[in-house]
């Protein structure tokens, strides 16, 4: 633990597992008070006993992020309680599909790009006004690998990740003048409950996985956990609109 984020204040949508449970750990052993987002009620209060545990301060709140309401409502939680908002890792996110484009049904494309894309405008709409208040920020997005390549049988998830790309981008540009960086981390393949859901316990599809990959392993929650900290930290300090990919070196 350096302490670099005492004092400081981290949202993480989406922390009640995975990449968002990790990260909202990852902000507290740096120092940082936490504030947890997820509509998973058991997973949320799971994270933040947690970092309660390691005796840091943390708070859930219960968030649909697609709803602009409850998107307002969390955020003005957060200054009531805590007076302020320093860094946001914007992680809520779903995968439900397994077909092709002509299989994807409206409901599947209305629900996944609600809260993949708009979840994260949303997120941002309210975020960065109280970011422009302390004239200082930093925002992480999640996209994925296949925001910048592609990927086959979940076509509405795909376009989801490449409009938080492009959003990302825009949101640097008309921010970085008031000092609030903006930046989106590209997960390759990780080991999640995401992971599990859709590719079950099928040994030999994880064996295939780990083969394509140079690294020779899944990436870990860690593994992005690390990421979202370096983008939000002084030492990324001139980075913004960046597409970290963190991959294993499947693409890059």
């Amino acid at each position: 633990m350096t302490g670099q984020f005492t004092g400081k204040v981290a949202l993480v949508t989406g922390g009640s597992s995975g990449m968002g449970q990790a990260a909202a750990i990852a902000f507290a052993r740096e120092g940082a008070r936490v504030v947890v987002a997820d509509t998973s009620i058991q997973g949320g209060e799971e994270t933040v006993q947690r970092i309660k545990d390691t005796g840091t301060d943390a708070l859930f709140i219960p968030t649909d992020v697609s709803q602009s309401t409850a998107v307002e409502a969390l955020i003005n939680t957060i200054i009531t309680t805590f007076g302020r908002l320093d860094y946001a890792f914007n992680n809520a996110g779903i995968n439900e599909e397994h077909g092709s484009l002509t299989e994807c049904t409206e409901a599947e494309w209305d629900r996944i790009i609600s809260i993949n894309l708009k979840g994260i405008w949303l997120c941002m709409k309210y975020e960065i006004p109280h970011m422009l208040k302390l004239g200082s920020g930093a925002i992480v997005n999640t996209a994925s690998v296949v925001g910048l390549t592609g990927g086959r049988n979940f076509p509405a998830y795909v376009a989801s990740k490449h409009g938080i790309v492009g959003l990302t981008k825009a949101a640097a540009l008309d921010y970085g003048p008031h000092s609030i960086r903006i930046n989106a981390v590209c997960p390759g393949t990780i080991y999640t409950p995401m992971y599990e859901r859709r590719i079950g316990n099928n040994p030999e599809t994880t064996a295939r996985i780990i083969s394509e990959i140079p690294l020779r392993r899944l990436g870990q929650p860690q593994d992005i956990a690390e990421a979202v900290i370096w983008l939000c930290s002084d030492a990324s300090s001139f980075v913004t609109g960046h597409t970290l990919v963190v991959d294993g070196g499947d693409i890059t």
